[in-house]
């Protein structure tokens, strides 16, 4: 069955507008250099397992795929589930991938994690693995609400747009995290192991926000001027084999004190939630356009690096 989904895309005004996704591998940049000059393991390092089991927009094969060689460049042993989530899953894991997943309904924006899912990752978590959990507005939100809620952590589910601070050639949906603007906040992930892998900047493409618990760290802080406009109650149309799903946003909200990037730690795990999934992808559009971590003037490949060794406790 081809699934049409439709959803706002980044925009400037917010109105009625169809973009149309048909399920289909994600393109990314096969130039984009993975190679790492000083690699924090030399072979045999942890076990970074990326969950391919939940209808994921983004995999190792497709759009995530330069995030797996960068991984692998830097020494990890990436390996893939397709499986439910459970203890036996994540037995030797250290860090869990789990980017974009999407619910099985017609709308996508269904829990995607079962309850025993969300337990099995939230008692593993918090007997010392680490997850990267990687989402995105509308329905990808939606979808891992119900896991971060487990997390103590609340999806925006929305688009987040900001006027102030945003890359000028992209759009206001288009956000900049920096030293100098002030919402590049200080932590580990961001300091590096040296000046060398210090995160200068960071932009992300059209993302929710988050809300983490006091204990969390807001690395990728929303500024005052940032909004939210939420998503509607999506409209199923069916015609053959074919399903049309679309939705408008609503009135846009203050998302000043949210956030796009979190870290905090659960018992003796670690934990990133990023509200946006562009900034670790690397693709390269039909018109030349870069997304992610491939745009120049940007860290956000050094921020994948930086990333995945704090949750391994490299840094």
């Amino acid at each position: 069955m081809v699934k049409l989904v439709s959803i706002l895309a980044a925009v400037v005004l917010i109105t009625a507008a169809v973009v149309f996704v048909r399920n289909q591998p994600r393109p990314y940049d096969r130039s984009f250099d993975a190679r790492i000059a000083e690699p924090a393991y030399e072979n045999g390092g942890p076990i970074v397992l990326f969950d391919e089991g939940h209808r994921n927009t983004h995999t190792t094969r497709s759009g995530y795929k330069p995030l797996a060689d960068l991984i692998r460049s830097d020494g990890y042993d990436v390996r893939v589930t397709g499986e439910a989530l459970s203890a036996d899953v994540l037995d030797g894991v250290s860090v869990l991938v789990i980017a974009v997943a999407r619910g099985a309904n017609d709308a996508n924006d269904d829990p995607a994690f079962t309850e025993a899912e969300a337990t099995a990752v939230d008692d593993w978590v918090r007997g010392g693995g680490s997850l990267l959990l990687v989402t995105d507005h509308w329905p990808f939100g939606s979808a891992a609400a119900s896991l971060a809620a487990r997390l103590d952590v609340r999806m925006g589910a929305g688009l987040v747009q900001d006027p102030e601070h945003h890359d000028p050639d992209r759009g206001d949906s288009h956000l900049v995290f920096s030293a100098e603007n002030g919402l590049l906040r200080d932590h580990p992930i961001v300091r590096g192991r040296n000046d060398a892998e210090r995160i200068r900047r960071v932009l992300t493409f059209t993302g929710q926000s988050l809300r983490g618990p006091e204990a969390s760290v807001t690395f990728l802080a929303l500024s005052d001027a940032a909004t939210e406009v939420p998503p509607t109650a999506p409209r199923v149309e069916k015609d053959g084999g074919d399903v049309r799903v679309s939705m408008e946003y609503g009135d846009p909200v203050s998302a000043a004190g949210g956030a796009q990037g979190l870290a905090m730690e659960l018992g003796d795990g670690r934990i990133v939630i990023l509200g946006e999934a562009g900034m670790l992808r690397a693709q390269r559009g039909k018109g030349g356009d870069l997304v992610g971590m491939n745009v120049p003037g940007y860290d956000n490949r050094q921020l994948a690096i930086n990333l995945l060794r704090w949750l391994s406790r490299v840094l």
